[in-house]
């Protein structure tokens, strides 16, 4: 399925800043079942630096700098993306849990350099005793790897309420667990500390979902927004999606912007000012299907 990404972030603050520095994560990335067709920026002011590079975990990134007094920022990236379904299969099938965790740990080689990667403690992300004893429920001795992360899932869906306001994007795991509230973000945060500690590699998944408005009325302009969710090392597999806001495994209607091991890691625009006083920040997303070809 083709789509056309449009996300816009305006910033305005009560007093001038004199110079900002942003790291943006903007740009979709490409994965095997997702190719980036076009891609565009736009920022005013203009910056006075842009360097476009690939960060630590194989993402497009670019680096800012606005070296003149501004009250008001935006940063505005279009962009165009074909992404397929993942082949359908058999959780119950899949490896056991206990069996990719310990060939993980036998085999420290080149090949699964990257999933080791994803079974570190990070910024946002620190298992504990209190995330281990809710992901234990779901990975009985022997378990099917891809089913227990399935029941995981499903059990963040039901057991975690969807408010947004109730936690902000540095919420400890600890606190959303306890909370039992969240958003997406929480949501995604729970399962990789979940899966995290039971000895698996997990990685935060930041990008967008195409959202439908009810039958007969029209789609608003803007009103879509960005999403997250996880995803599993399961060996020969590969890695596996989980959406718990949605209680399903990613199809073709979710598109990746970036992978890490938290959203520290792929905040969409993070940075630091001079100057700026108290701000405003509005964001409008839209994600449209289009026809291959137009």
């Amino acid at each position: 399925m083709n789509f056309e990404i449009s996300h816009r972030t305006i910033y305005r603050y009560s007093a001038p800043v004199a110079q900002s520095h942003h790291l943006l994560h903007l740009q979709p990335r490409t994965h095997p079942r997702q190719k980036v067709l076009d891609y565009s920026l736009f920022i005013d002011p203009l910056p006075a630096s842009k360097t476009d590079l690939i960060d630590d975990f194989g993402n497009p990134t670019t680096i800012v700098a606005i070296e003149q007094d501004h009250t008001m920022l935006t940063f505005h990236s279009q962009a165009r993306a074909d992404v397929e379904a993942p082949a359908d299969f058999d959780p119950a099938h899949s490896p056991g849990w206990n069996d990719v965790a310990a060939q993980l740990r036998a085999n420290l080689g080149p090949e699964t350099f990257e999933a080791v990667v994803y079974t570190c403690p990070s910024r946002f992300i620190r298992p504990s005793r209190e995330v281990h004893k809710f992901a234990r429920a779901s990975f009985p001795e022997g378990r099917p790897l891809l089913e227990a992360v399935t029941d995981l899932t499903s059990r963040i869906h039901q057991s975690f309420a969807y408010q947004s306001g109730s936690t902000d994007a540095a919420t400890p795991v600890e606190e959303a667990l306890r909370l039992k509230k969240g958003v997406c973000q929480d949501f995604a945060h729970v399962g990789i500390a979940c899966l995290r500690t039971m000895g698996l590699p997990a990685r935060y998944v930041s990008g967008y979902l195409l959202t439908r408005p009810p039958e007969g009325m029209p789609k608003l302009v803007g009103a879509d927004a960005s999403h997250a969710w996880f995803s599993v090392w399961a060996a020969e597999l590969g890695w596996v999606d989980f959406d718990p806001t949605n209680n399903l495994r990613p199809k073709e209607e979710h598109v990746a912007l970036a992978f890490g091991r938290d959203y520290h890691d792929v905040s969409p625009v993070s940075g630091v000012l001079l100057g700026g006083g108290e701000h405003e920040v509005e964001v409008s997303v839209d994600v449209n299907p289009v026809e291959p070809g137009q």
